[in-house]
């Protein structure tokens, strides 16, 4: 296991190249020095002072040279300092992953288990009534978007019941929890329908495999089927789809953070795409594709877990 895990770290390598690559095509030869200069300082800003905004951050170099810098940086996972606020980039990063978990983190673990349970369900009493019910409210659950959740809590438990705040944050004891229930109850409710409907799909398949025929002929209960049979060899298409959000969990909720004014790297992303704050912009996609890369090994490893006739090699 050690040797592919070591075989597969190589692979990113160049797949990594390959992003740097784009994104710095796409941020330097597209866009020019200017064009930057006069998005972050305004269209009120003097040439001279234009001038001297590029020359500090040494977007008059040549391309070549700027390249194998911010290659080096990258390598070391220095991402330089902030076009608007002059902070480093990694601490803009470090200050908020903290408040990104604190919503991602409860909010996966409680739509994972939430959508599982409902997924088995609906299996459990397919093609009844209640499944067919439980399958619009899924339907439903997708088709809402995500600021109309936002604008009724906001305006209706926040403002016209102030049950929750608002907007805000808080790490202050209790008034955290009151800052990030609604923001969190949110994620789970975007990711529910749409997941249970995934999970329903999968297991569904499965309940029609010969060895349930046979567990019911041994005369195994539905419920044990279900949980032990059904769950086991459905784990190989979940572990793909659950493993695959890991990367959003610590680059945070873009929408929700900024609605909700929660200073995580989501807010954080959103408020550099909109002042034209490119260093945040680029760290981002480099972190997310490293993430992304890093989470497609541990789903391999996960799949030998899961199965002992996969094999690493």
């Amino acid at each position: 296991m050690f040797s592919y895990i070591v075989r597969r770290l190589l692979y990113t390598i160049p797949i990594l190249f390959g992003v740097i690559l784009l994104t710095f095509t796409l941020d330097n030869v597209l866009v020019s020095p200017e064009s930057k200069a006069a998005r972050v300082l305004g269209p009120k800003a003097t040439g001279s002072a234009r001038t001297e905004w590029i020359h500090n951050r040494g977007l008059d170099r040549p391309l070549r040279v700027q390249f194998v810098d911010y290659v080096k940086n990258l390598a070391t996972f220095k991402f330089g300092t902030t076009w608007v606020t002059g902070r480093d980039v990694g601490d803009v990063f470090g200050q908020g992953i903290g408040p990104s978990l604190l919503i991602t983190l409860p909010g996966f673990f409680a739509s994972l288990v939430a959508s599982l349970g409902l997924a088995l369900y609906q299996v459990f009493v397919r093609n009844s009534i209640l499944d067919r019910g439980l399958t619009l409210l899924c339907v439903a659950l997708m088709s809402v978007p995500t600021m109309v959740y936002v604008i009724f809590a906001q305006a209706v438990l926040a403002l016209g019941l102030n049950y929750f705040p608002a907007f805000g944050f808080s790490t202050e004891g209790f008034g955290m929890i009151r800052f990030l229930l609604l923001p969190v109850t949110i994620f789970i409710l975007i990711n529910l329908g749409y997941d249970a409907r995934l999970y329903r799909a999968i297991f569904l398949e499965e309940i029609n495999q010969d060895y349930v025929r046979t567990a019911y002929a041994k005369g195994i209960g539905p419920t044990r089927v279900l949980a032990v049979h059904v769950f086991k060899n459905g784990l190989i298409s979940l572990i793909t789809l659950v493993v695959a959000q890991l990367p959003k969990l610590v680059l945070g909720s873009l929408l929700i953070e900024s609605l909700f004014g929660i200073p995580g790297i989501g807010s954080v992303l959103v408020q550099a795409i909109q002042t034209g704050d490119q260093p945040i912009i680029m760290a981002s996609v480099f972190l997310g594709s490293l993430l992304y890369l890093l989470s497609l090994i541990v789903t391999d490893i996960c799949y030998a877990m899961a199965d002992p006739r996969i094999r690493l090699s």
